[in-house]
């Protein structure tokens, strides 16, 4: 499914590139007159057609509008007053490109693929502004406007791909991907299931590996469907101005996502003997029940059709999932099997927990808060975020790279010295990037595209034939950046440095053109480079490690709450899940760096311990998981009956001794951490470190009341559904405390192998 999904988006891509060349070479004169600058149309519908479906394009020609609402009205202004015969000189030209720059990139509203384009069409106007005394026009202030001309063809080009030979509708890939993902759930679950059943602790082991597979794939079709589903709303254009959606295809498949994770979590962790039941039939006619309504599940949260209410969907009745499940006699709850009722507990989430209700909560929230506008509220609150979410570095960033590119590019050769800013125009991304990686693919891909086009030239005389040699190498470079060597960069500069050398007449010789380009490639790589390390020079490896820090701390911080929701109310455990959230994109952060650091050169360094933070990031996601766990069992306790509340009461002490111990491993691991930062570190080596304070301590079972209370009443559902719970509480605590310690031998070993390093 997914090959062809990415063959008929590289015949999309080849075919809008086809429409560009074969415009530019046999269109009519009045048209060809205005497309003066055929590269940049190229790189246009390069940028908006690329793995894109109707509305992604639609979406593209959009940014491609604001970018020369920006772009071309100033710049037809500003070469008014520039001397047509003498041209503009190379360092006022530099300077340019970057406060323009400077002021595209700043505006938090713009989304970045308008800016690239933007940066594109400003290197354009001002090195043309340099060369264009050469010939000889004395209406140098319309010259933009050929820019305008040339961004238009490439997003026209792009459109009409998607609509040949029927439209690419977004709407009809998200269903498909996610009828998809249903039969995928639905396999992944009938596994567990029968892993769950077997008796035989082997086969339950080849199930699980079995399943394993099927989850990587169902987690890359909910990444698809999560790109993919952007583009809905702009093939539904009366949508753009309605009430936002609240919930959209990835996030319902995500709440699904979550409980199989446990499911799977909690088979992994069972023990080799089987659970022994009394009546092996009945626990099999309640799983085939409980699969039953699974499958009804996985229907209602793959249907995409989006609603604008803020109220949410009526439900079905809750499934109810009998705690008392046939055990012999001599079973206990936390007694090794834990493991069990924690399994149930997942089912009971996939089946009857509203990811809906609560996020509508949220936003309702979230909307209610503000109540009044203050204008210097207002300003305070921009100048802080333009000071702590980056894009004030990002603005200087990119003014300092296109400037400096600009600058050298031209100096070194004016009629290509262009090619130094756009090489890095179309690469800018906000955040940190692997710079050393970016500039590796982007230089090898510009580098076997070129070779490809020169090879072609030789063979090929005839336009024709060259603009036909480039239709499989478009669609070979469109397959090429699905691949982890070159990646989106290296894949999107091949399929440049062959469309400029193919597809394009007029331009010299080929085998020149190629080698000033290259040159000019690597002088534009360089500059982006220098600046990325001017303005951060910290690596990556110590961003990961900065970063771990971070992520210890906010961990710390929602482990130091939990302790105390057992009886909160609802509004609580809202604010407690927003905690959880923000430690999750910490985490997802982390794992950023982490595969930065990983690709980042040495050089004199210390070597990156990939396999140390690698722990870490799976030990904090599985944390993160059990964290959401805990909290869903936490609400279903503190909504017990009167009668368990002295069984609650011991839980909430119980927890409140493990997480106090939780947190004295965290402050113990978060201590150690932060002096081996410092240099002081290294000149304490000599001092032991006591990373085993705050060692967690076992606990086999709750308290036995909360036992006693829940079989005071074996008719009453509720009392025995809070067994349940309080069992897999218990399970998920045993979990946790695994996992920390799993942590705390990660940040030893980092630590013991920086300060061994440092001797």
């Amino acid at each position: 499914m997914m090959w062809c999904m990415r063959l008929h988006s590289a015949l999309r891509t080849a075919l809008a590139c086809a429409i560009v060349g074969g415009t530019t070479l046999y269109g009519p004169d009045f048209l060809v007159s205005q497309v003066k600058f055929v590269a940049f149309s190229y790189l246009t519908a390069i940028l908006i057609v690329s793995d894109a479906t109707l509305g992604d394009t639609l979406r593209g020609c959009w940014h491609a509008l604001c970018a020369t609402a920006q772009v071309v009205p100033l710049a037809m202004l500003a070469r008014w007053f520039v001397d047509p015969k003498a041209g503009l000189p190379v360092g006022l030209a530099a300077l340019a490109v970057a406060v323009a720059s400077f002021l595209v990139a700043l505006p938090e509203s713009t989304h970045i693929t308008a800016k690239r384009i933007a940066f594109g069409q400003i290197v354009i106007v001002c090195s043309d502004a340099v060369i264009s005394s050469s010939d000889g026009t004395l209406a140098g202030y319309m010259h933009p406007l050929h820019v305008a001309a040339s961004t238009g063809l490439g997003a026209l080009a792009s459109v009409l791909p998607m609509l040949l030979p029927c439209p690419g509708l977004a709407y009809y890939k998200v269903g498909k991907l996610c009828r998809i993902y249903a039969e995928n759930a639905s396999e992944r679950m009938n596994l567990y299931f029968r892993a769950f059943k077997s008796n035989d602790n082997r086969t339950k082991l080849e199930l699980i590996s079995e399943a394993k597979p099927v989850a990587e794939t169902g987690t890359k079709l909910m990444q698809s469907i999560r790109i993919l589903q952007e583009g809905m709303k702009w093939e539904r254009p009366w949508r753009l101005f309605s009430k936002p959606d609240l919930l959209g295809p990835s996030d319902r498949l995500q709440s699904m996502e979550l409980p199989m994770r446990g499911i799977e979590y909690s088979l992994v962790s069972s023990h080799a003997s089987p659970v022994q039941v009394i009546d092996q039939e009945q626990i099999s006619d309640l799983l085939d029940k409980v699969s039953i309504q699974l499958q009804q599940k996985i229907e209602q949260a793959t249907c995409i059709l989006p609603t604008n209410s803020t109220k949410p969907e009526p439900r079905e009745e809750p499934i109810e999932l009998n705690p008392f499940l046939p055990f012999e006699p001599s079973f206990r709850p936390l007694d090794n099997n834990g493991w069990v009722f924690f399994f149930f507990s997942c089912a009971d989430m996939l089946l009857n927990d509203s990811l809906e209700t609560r996020k509508t909560t949220n936003e309702l929230q979230k909307g209610c808060g503000k109540t009044e506008f203050d204008i210097m509220g207002t300003f305070k609150t921009w100048i802080m975020k333009l000071k702590t979410n980056g894009r004030l570095k990002f603005a200087i960033k990119c003014s300092l790279s296109l400037g400096l590119a600009m600058l050298l590019g031209l100096i070194f050769d004016k009629e290509n010295g262009c090619w130094a800013g756009l090489t890095i125009a179309i690469s800018f991304v906000t955040g940190k990037q692997a710079v050393f990686t970016i500039a590796n693919t982007r230089a090898q891909g510009t580098a076997i595209g070129s070779a490809y086009g020169v090879i072609c030239c030789f063979l090929l005389h005839y336009a024709e034939l060259r603009l036909l040699a480039l239709l499989p190498w478009i669609i070979f470079t469109s397959f090429l950046r699905h691949s982890q060597m070159y990646g989106q960069t290296g894949g999107v500069s091949a399929a440049i440095g062959a469309l400029l050398i193919l597809g394009r007449k007029k331009y010299g010789s080929p085998n020149e053109f190629a080698i000033a380009r290259l040159t000019e490639v690597f002088i534009g790589l360089s500059c982006f480079i220098a600046v990325e390390l001017f303005l951060q020079p910290t690596r990556a490896a110590t961003l990961a490690k900065n970063h771990l820090y971070t992520t210890l701390s906010s961990l710390e911080d929602c482990v130091k709450q939990k302790g105390l929701c057992t009886n909160r109310a609802d509004p609580e455990f809202l604010e407690l899940r927003d905690k959880q959230r923000h430690l999750n994109s910490l985490v997802c952060e982390l794992k950023k760096y982490v595969t930065d650091a990983e690709m980042e050169p040495d050089f004199w360094y210390l070597p990156f311990r990939s396999s140390c933070y690698q722990k870490l990031v799976s030990s904090l996601s599985n944390i993160v998981d059990m964290l959401h766990f805990m909290t869903f069992n936490l609400e279903k306790v503190s909504k017990s009956p009167k009668s368990f509340t002295t069984a609650r009461n011991d839980l909430q002490e119980h927890m409140n001794t493990e997480l106090g111990l939780f947190q004295q491993a965290l402050s113990s691991s978060l201590k150690h951490l932060q002096k081996s930062n410092s240099s002081e570190s290294r000149a304490e080596s000599q001092e032991p470190m006591d990373l085993e304070m705050g060692k967690l301590q076992n606990t086999e079972q709750v308290n036995i009341s909360i036992k006693e209370d829940g079989e005071e009443d074996n008719e009453d559902k509720k009392k025995q559904s809070m067994v349940r719970y309080i069992a897999a509480l218990g399970y998920i605590i045993s979990s946790l405390r695994k996992e920390i310690d799993e942590i705390e031998i990660c940040i030893k070993e980092i630590v013991r192998w920086e300060n061994h390093s440092s001797k």
